[in-house]
């Protein structure tokens, strides 16, 4: 047997120990970079012209400007979605949103309303409930198309259900008609 010069070196040896340390650097490695991204892109705008904004009663109203009839006791009411649309067909944008307690815990029951502004049409202001935060749902899907507000409702089919887990969804529309908003469920709530 012919002995080497160089002694045998502990690190040319791969060995189990070796392939976890590699493994848990290029994790970290990978998880680092996750964290670290690069800044959104920024891209400067040539200058165009200027347009005037339209008149207010062109916008819809900005449901953040006002007090909805629902109790929150001490915190605040949300608007947790909204949509805009002319639903009268009288040329304006009402705008559609739906509002809920601020609760730190739990799924607060959702309320709908109609906004939309004075006969001036400065001031915006509430003009219909659709859907009362009483009846105890809450809103999933919901949008604003051809002149109606389309929801997807989630509730319960009796006071002993837990109030985390909803067993009831039912799809209904709103429409105005002869002067108020008219309710339409398709055949039939089903189960969650």
């Amino acid at each position: 047997m012919q002995s080497s010069a160089v002694p045998e070196l502990a690190h040319t040896h791969t060995r189990p120990i070796h392939w976890l340390a590699t493994a848990t650097a290029v994790a970290g490695v990978v998880a680092f970079s996750s964290v670290l991204q690069p800044g959104a892109a920024t891209a400067a705008q040539s200058a165009a012209p200027r347009t005037k904004s339209a008149p207010a009663h062109l916008t819809p109203p900005d449901p953040a400007a006002v007090a909805f009839p629902v109790e929150c006791g001490p915190v605040k009411a949300v608007v947790k979605k909204r949509a805009s649309g002319d639903l009268d067909g009288d040329g304006r944008s009402e705008t559609v949103a739906v509002v809920h307690c601020d609760s730190p815990m739990g799924t607060p029951p959702d309320g709908v309303y109609v906004v939309t502004r004075d006969a001036d049409g400065a001031r915006p202001r509430v003009v219909a409930t659709l859907l009362d935060p009483k009846d105890g749902t809450t809103v999933t899907d919901f949008a604003v198309s051809d002149r109606a507000v389309k929801a997807t409702l989630l509730g319960y089919s009796s006071a002993d259900v837990p109030r985390c887990c909803p067993d009831v969804k039912s799809d209904v529309k709103w429409r105005w008609h002869d002067g108020s908003f008219v309710r339409s469920t398709p055949a039939g709530a089903r189960g969650v």
